[in-house]
């Protein structure tokens, strides 16, 4: 196991190198001029100027990029071109709210796909089956950016239940919530579903049965619990896919999380703010992969890592 660790860490590095490459020169291509962000277009040519070479932005492109792989050994994510402040220090502040959003829209997926995938498999074939794969359709179907404003609409503006935006309550984020784990509820349920009605007919299960176990025990002591490995592997990457995707979402309601600076920041042309969200996101995606992967060895014994 410690080697697979290992291995998997160094990895990471050319992952997370390759990432932050391609964000780097991308967002030096997109238009706009972060000086002018910052002192307005009716500034003097002599203060930008003066400004851009203060941020190093003067120099050719590949020195700031070096100048940055040089910060980021050392553990400088740099300064904020816009908010200036460190880079690191706005991340950490607005990353607890995205984790948050983030497990609140996990739980809200869970909750809804376990019983509706466990109920499809069982009644398979039936109007129940039909009924949760028709949820599955639409949640699919239904893009974040016409989902959200249409909860908005619906239980913020004509019945007035829940607030339209913003945070610091729970009211505040069930609309998110929801928002950003319908589609993921969806795509579990089909993948409960399906595990289960594969390993339903396995030798052990009617072994199970013959034993006299009810079949409510049946699925879920045995054969649920046989069919998690693909169920958490989509976890996992949706997970991180959560992390990743909550731009939308948290755009739509003013959630003050990771996903909100990074719009803000490419809005401002805040090069190494939008590199350090993006950081931020690859690192937490990679550790949810591999922690995805230690936790089929504990589902099931039979995997092995080696030592």
């Amino acid at each position: 196991m410690r080697r697979y660790l290992l291995s998997r860490f160094l990895s990471f590095l050319p992952s997370l190198l390759g990432a932050l490459t391609l964000v780097f020169f991308l967002i030096h291509l997109v238009p706009g001029d972060p000086v002018e962000a910052m002192l307005g277009e009716t500034a003097s040519a002599t203060d930008k100027e003066a400004l851009r070479r203060e941020l190093g932005l003067d120099e050719p492109l590949w020195k700031q990029y070096i100048s940055y792989l040089q910060g980021l050994a050392v553990g400088d994510l740099g300064h904020s071109l816009y908010y200036h402040g460190e880079v690191t220090d706005l991340i950490l502040l607005r990353f607890p709210a995205t984790l948050e959003l983030t497990l609140a829209a996990m739980t809200a997926a869970i909750l809804l796909a376990f019983p509706l995938g466990i109920l499809a498999a069982w009644k398979s074939h039936t109007w129940m089956d039909r009924l949760a794969l028709l949820f599955s359709l639409f949640g699919l179907a239904m893009p974040n950016f016409w989902l959200g404003p249409l909860l908005i609409i619906v239980f913020s503006i004509d019945l007035g239940l829940l607030p339209v935006s913003g945070s610091g309550s729970l009211t505040h984020l069930v609309l998110p919530a929801l928002t950003l784990g319908t589609a993921m509820a969806a795509l579990l349920t089909r993948m409960i579903r399906s595990s289960l009605l594969e390993v339903i007919h396995e030798d052990y299960i009617q072994a199970a049965r013959a034993k006299g176990l009810s079949e409510r025990k049946v699925w879920l002591k045995h054969a649920l619990r046989n069919s998690l490995l693909p169920v958490i592997t989509i976890l996992g990457l949706q997970f991180g896919a959560l992390l990743a995707g909550s731009v939308i979402t948290e755009t739509i309601f003013a959630w003050p999380g990771i996903g909100r600076l990074t719009i803000e920041a490419i809005q401002t042309r805040d090069y190494l703010l939008v590199q350090g969200c993006v950081l931020a996101i690859a690192v937490s995606y990679l550790v949810i992969n591999l922690f995805t992967d230690v936790l089929y060895r504990l589902i099931d014994p039979r995997i092995s890592y080696g030592k």
